[in-house]
């Protein structure tokens, strides 16, 4: 069974993009006159929370703060959320941030293949136009068939919605997909949805458990920054994941 596309989280599969967030975090609630000042740290732990109000939202919560007190500062999440997204597609439309190993080179062998291309992210349009702009040009609109993000369901990742509205979006069945991801979270999304998935972590999910990962690697890998190891591990082909072996797997999983 041939597999019919590929769909793409994007913050930490796409591209290592969270650093570029917490600054970004941190400069809006300077801007905006609250005193809080997210470390390395903080932020990993902020990520086992989906979605970026959200995190905002559980910081409040953790707040020794009124009632009335904690009440007004969620009401400005909206506004707090929006300055950080300004600033934050202005670093990354800079060229800040680059695509993740392997990652440019998968897609267009994909694409040469016939197979389509998808993305299935709680993040805002906003981001992810940013990043795409800047990292594959104009021609990302044209690789990517459908773009799956931000508020369009209303549950975020570990639900399943972002990947069944992609899918549904797609014209495509689950079982002739593969999800790629980096966070438990992306995982259980994605598994829920039906897809054979695989898992590559950053610094921000390393510690993550992925019991259910299909396949993890530490990056997708290239020619020129094989992954250590392989072929002879995970891979048999070669010291990087190309698509005619990553079909091969999903098929020989699913037989």
């Amino acid at each position: 069974m041939r597999t019919d596309a590929l769909v793409f989280d994007v913050d930490g599969t796409l591209a290592d993009t969270e650093e570029a967030h917490r600054v970004a975090f941190n400069l809006a609630f300077e801007q905006v006159g609250l005193g809080w000042k997210w470390t390395r740290a903080d932020y990993r732990r902020l990520l086992a929370t989906t979605g970026g109000k959200e995190r905002i939202a559980r910081h409040i919560a953790a707040l020794d703060l009124s009632e009335a007190e904690r009440a007004e500062l969620v009401a400005r999440i909206p506004h707090i959320h929006a300055s950080k997204t300004r600033l934050y597609s202005a670093v990354v439309r800079d060229g800040a941030v680059p695509l993740r190993t392997g990652i440019a080179r998968l897609l267009d062998e994909a694409a040469a293949a016939g197979c389509r291309l998808a993305i299935a992210s709680t993040t805002t349009a906003a981001n992810i136009d940013a990043l795409l702009h800047a990292t594959l040009g104009a021609r990302a609109l044209d690789l990517f068939g459908v773009i799956a993000c931000g508020d369009q369901v209303a549950a975020k990742k570990p639900a399943p919605d972002i990947y069944r509205l992609a899918l549904r979006h797609l014209g495509v069945r689950p079982e002739r997909a593969i999800a790629f991801e980096d966070s438990a979270n992306g995982l259980r999304a994605a598994r829920a949805a039906g897809l054979w998935t695989v898992v590559t972590p950053t610094y921000w999910s390393e510690d993550h458990d992925f019991p259910d990962a299909s396949l993890r690697l530490p990056h997708l890998g290239d020619p020129a920054t094989p992954l250590t190891g392989e072929p002879g591990n995970r891979l048999r082909e070669q010291a990087w994941l190309t698509f005619a072996e990553l079909n091969s797997l999903r098929e020989a999983a699913l037989s």
